[in-house]
């Protein structure tokens, strides 16, 4: 009976595969985060030597110091993004949003109404509407669009939509009750 070649080039390719394999792995957990619930900000991207662009490496998900204490809703105008936080002075819950054209300016606010849905002032169905402050005749809100989709910032009309998606814009209306403080950070 003859014997195959193909026994040693099959052995050699498979080795190269699971090498190939395992170095892949390395690689990707070199470069995960620390933690798997946090999100790599944008401003961590490298010039072309390889060095950080912001040597301060902003955490995303580290709730703003001075955003007050007690239950409260903290929204950062500069890292678009939202934090629920419980009377024990810690995140619930975090997400990027998306803002509008306008925005409020940096202070305590309090939820003032909420819509289960309607229009927004941009014309967007959407849903889960938390209205916390008005201010010459823009409304400024958190809500959730239908389709999924996030306002325009450079819109010519003034608009004070904050959107999210619509899993937490879900669980922002069941966290932001009527009353609830909203601390805006800049």
């Amino acid at each position: 009976m003859p014997r195959s070649s193909t026994g040693p080039a099959v052995a050699v390719l498979t080795a190269a595969a699971l090498g190939a394999v395992g170095f892949l792995g390395y690689q990707a957990k070199a470069t995960a985060p620390e933690h798997p619930t946090e999100e790599r900000s944008s401003s961590h991207a490298s010039d072309s030597k390889g060095k950080t662009k912001d040597k301060a490496r902003k955490r995303p998900a580290a709730l703003p110091a001075g955003s007050g204490t007690g239950v409260r809703v903290v929204y950062a105008l500069g890292d678009s993004r939202v934090w629920l936080v419980g009377a024990d002075g810690k995140a619930t819950r975090t997400f990027a949003v998306g803002a509008s054209s306008a925005s409020p300016d940096p202070g305590t606010y309090q939820v003032t109404s909420r819509n289960p849905s309607g229009v927004g002032s941009d014309g967007v169905q959407v849903e889960h509407v938390v209205v916390f402050h008005q201010d010459e005749g823009v409304t400024f809100g958190f809500s959730a669009a239908m389709d999924g989709g996030m306002p325009d910032p450079q819109a010519q009309k003034k608009t004070g939509a904050v959107r999210e998606s619509r899993a937490d814009g879900t669980a922002l209306w069941a966290f932001a009750q009527p009353g609830t403080k909203v601390v805006v950070t800049a």
